[in-house]
């Protein structure tokens, strides 16, 4: 008797099989130059799991946005560990939203359909399917761009309006990332 896999068990596959496939180098459009030396989001390309397609940073829709990478499946769970936090934040700081980007390989496309239908059935509440925007992408060139070292944690981000990047932290919440992201915002909020 062959055993049938549940979406769910799929789509944790095709999350493992994305960070091991090699992604040829290629050219990677940069936010508009600044004069300014901050690291800035990359230009690329992603749809919600509401089906609206977006260009970041251009398409981000508030002054500040936490953004949340995420390259494995089971990263999730590092992001609910920020909802209090965020929580908080987003009720201090009207206008802040918060984003989602799961980011997997260009080479998953074809599958696109199934890896999105599978995430957006886990996520009954339309608001946060309208803000996980799924990348698939040459994830080479966005990690060096976000000075990424490592797929095995997630990475925090505060994007302003602009692209420019003004905090970046590592992994699941803790005190001392959060304090830091909290004076990110307090610095760039008036």
């Amino acid at each position: 008797m062959t055993r049938v896999r549940t979406p769910h068990a799929l789509v944790a596959l095709l999350f493992a099989v994305s960070s091991q496939v090699a992604e040829p180098a290629a050219l990677f459009a940069q936010s508009p130059a600044s004069s300014d030396p901050m690291t800035r989001f990359p230009v690329v390309e992603g749809v919600n799991l509401e089906g609206r397609k977006f260009t970041l940073p251009a398409d981000f829709e508030a002054d500040l946005q936490i953004v949340f990478v995420a390259f494995k499946r089971e990263q999730q769970s590092d992001v609910m560990t920020w909802v209090p936090f965020l929580k908080d934040e987003t009720a201090k700081h009207r206008g802040l939203k918060v984003y989602e980007l799961p980011t997997l390989t260009r080479s998953l496309r074809f599958v696109r359909r199934f890896i999105d239908g599978g995430m957006s059935r886990g996520i009954p509440d339309r608001a946060t399917r309208e803000t996980t925007i799924t990348l698939y992408i040459d994830k080479a060139p966005f990690e060096r761009a976000l000075d990424i070292a490592s797929e095995d944690t997630i990475r925090v981000l505060l994007v302003a309006r602009d692209g420019r990047v003004l905090f970046s932290g590592d992994g699941a919440f803790t005190e001392p990332v959060a304090a830091r992201l909290r004076a990110a915002l307090s610095a760039n909020t008036p």
